[in-house]
């Protein structure tokens, strides 16, 4: 897809622990991973100068318990303030000379939760729901931050939904709650974007979505030391700057244990594993009247701590 101007990254103003990246110079197509370092600095892991083991791609810094995320974890947090011999090396480069990809750009799973914010679930007529509401994206919808979101011939009601995403930083099977945060790398913005038309429909909700673009991510991954609360974390949904969406994840029906819990009895979770976890009131189909997405809109998700996540809709070709 296609890329809107992209704007500053605005990270959290503490920075002690890894906000990882994903991202390709302009003069090469190879993926990498790194970290954002003060805001308007990369490091890349792979640069021979920062002399970290080889991963095999995101997924593998993905791992909290292997080699290469570890060492990673140890050099950006023994670099202090000397980056010039690794900027001079090229291991570290502006932000504004890369382009972003996703954090997690190809998640093995992308599980969502539905109805997960209790006046969400009032405001769409349905009761709050016992357990976890789970369904999934498939992984190739993952977009990154500055992407655009394509709205899909035949549908006229795509809505979007702003989220506060959880990934999985080890294997996770038949975990406690007690236990589940020992098992989370790291948050991320989220925007599950849905095509209601499809997703009413059809009787079940993978066709609304899972539209190609329809789940944007980024800017970047705040590992869990990052973020002092996960469940004391505002939500926020803009459409060309008018905000429609505002709430805390205080207001989670369940909270990132439980949803650990409860999935991870049913299915093995793996790192680089992208859990979302649901959206608060104000989306477009519950409006009087609707607000659908429209090509030119341009949407920003903006969870505390963790960026802006900001994408434009454009019309399909053809």
């Amino acid at each position: 897809p296609g890329r809107y101007p992209r704007s500053p990254v605005s990270p959290p103003t503490e920075s002690t622990a890894l906000k990882i990246v994903s991202f390709t110079h302009p003069d090469s197509d190879q993926l990498r991973t790194g970290a954002l370092l003060d805001g308007d600095l990369v490091l890349d892991f792979s640069h021979e100068a920062a002399g970290l083991p080889a991963a095999e791609g995101p997924l593998e810094w993905s791992d909290m318990d292997g080699a290469p995320h570890q060492a990673a974890r140890r050099f950006v947090d023994g670099l202090g303030g000397d980056v010039g011999a690794l900027r001079e090396a090229g291991a570290i480069v502006a932000l504004a000379d890369v382009e972003l990809a996703a954090p997690i750009p190809r998640p093995g799973k992308v599980i969502c939760i539905g109805l997960n914010y209790r006046d969400h679930a009032e405001e769409s007529g349905m009761d709050i729901p016992a357990k976890p509401l789970v369904f999934s994206k498939f992984s190739n919808c993952v977009v990154a931050h500055g992407d655009q979101v394509v709205l899909p011939p035949g549908s006229n009601e795509v809505d979007y939904e702003a989220e506060f995403g959880v990934v999985i930083g080890r294997t996770a099977r038949r975990v406690g709650e007690s236990d589940a945060l020992d098992y989370v790398l790291g948050y991320c913005n989220c925007n599950d974007v849905s095509a209601r038309d499809f997703q009413f429909a059809d009787g079940q909700w993978q066709r609304g979505k899972s539209c190609e673009t329809f789940c944007p991510t980024g800017p970047f991954l705040a590992t869990t030391d990052e973020v002092a609360d996960p469940h004391e974390l505002r939500v926020q949904f803009r459409m060309n700057g008018e905000t429609l969406q505002d709430s805390s994840t205080n207001q989670l029906i369940f909270g990132i244990p439980a949803l650990i819990a409860h999935l991870s009895a049913f299915v093995t979770l793996e790192p680089g594993d992208l859990i979302s976890t649901g959206t608060p009131p104000g989306v477009g189909f519950a409006r009087k009247p609707p607000i659908y997405i429209q090509p030119g809109d341009v949407m920003e998700v903006e969870v505390e701590g963790l960026g802006v996540l900001r994408n434009a809709a454009v019309a399909a070709e053809g």
